[in-house]
């Protein structure tokens, strides 16, 4: 009994092309032809195409079917670095499959960093959002710095700074800025990690900047942006003041 090249794709589950790029790379022999010049295949070319798509069905590439089939010691690794990869991809898909149950859960997830779902519940849309934009330019240390800085319990400060109507007065907005100064050097210093914006992002100083203006620009209103203005101005004047009095000691 003989098959033509389609009937012997069909049996093994492949297409005539796929057979005969395994002859052009020498995996598959060529077979006899009958008298009509068509190829004649027979069952060890089946055994053998099965073979070969049970391989690579697995995973392995086809430049490395040869030497699984050799059984030898780069056969093993082979293996071996192939079930890494997969059991490497099997932990992918689990980290998936949990993060769709979290977000099906509670819909507030989607707008957070995987690590911070814990913290949905706790924190307006605003802040959700601008954490996820810090996920693209922050590194590992400084998110984990940030996740701890919010993990903590927030006050009626930051109520009373998120809640500020955009038409609200100078003094209002001089009296939180005056107040938030010294919270927002506590912070640098219980989490220096965030002190610096290029030393806390793996991207180029000029980008992580130009994308946390611009998402801060985004999420709050003038008077928002007003009062972080005047607290760094706080801040900057304070820093002064200091290497003036240390200056003067020396």
């Amino acid at each position: 009994m003989a098959w033509s090249t389609r009937q012997l794709a069909e049996l093994a589950g492949t297409t005539a092309k796929a057979v005969r790029h395994y002859h052009e790379i020498g995996l598959l022999e060529e077979p006899e032809r009958a008298s009509n010049g068509y190829k004649r295949y027979g069952v060890s070319h089946l055994v053998r195409l099965l073979r070969i798509r049970r391989l690579t069905d697995l995973g392995v590439a086809l430049a490395d079917v040869p030497a699984v089939e050799s059984g030898d010691e780069r056969a093993r690794q082979i293996l071996k670095d192939l079930d890494a990869e997969l059991a490497a991809e099997i932990e992918r898909r689990q980290g998936m499959r949990r993060a769709l149950a979290a977000i099906m859960d509670n819909r507030a997830v989607l707008d957070m960093p995987p690590e911070f779902r814990t913290l949905a519940d706790d924190l307006p849309e605003t802040q959700r959002s601008l954490l996820l934009v810090y996920s693209s330019i922050l590194a590992p240390a400084a998110m984990a710095a940030l996740q701890e800085q919010l993990a903590g319990p927030r006050g009626d400060l930051e109520a009373e700074f998120m809640a500020l109507d955009e038409d609200a007065p100078d003094d209002v907005r001089q009296w939180l800025a005056e107040r938030m100064a010294p919270e927002i050097r506590k912070q640098q210093q219980t989490h220096p990690a965030l002190a610096d914006l290029g030393q806390a992002s793996y991207r180029e100083r000029v980008v992580a900047e130009s994308v946390a203006l611009h998402a801060l620009v985004e999420f709050h209103n003038r008077a928002h942006l007003d009062v972080l203005r005047r607290a760094h101005a706080i801040l900057v004047k304070s820093d002064c003041a200091g290497s003036e009095g240390n200056a003067v000691q020396q």
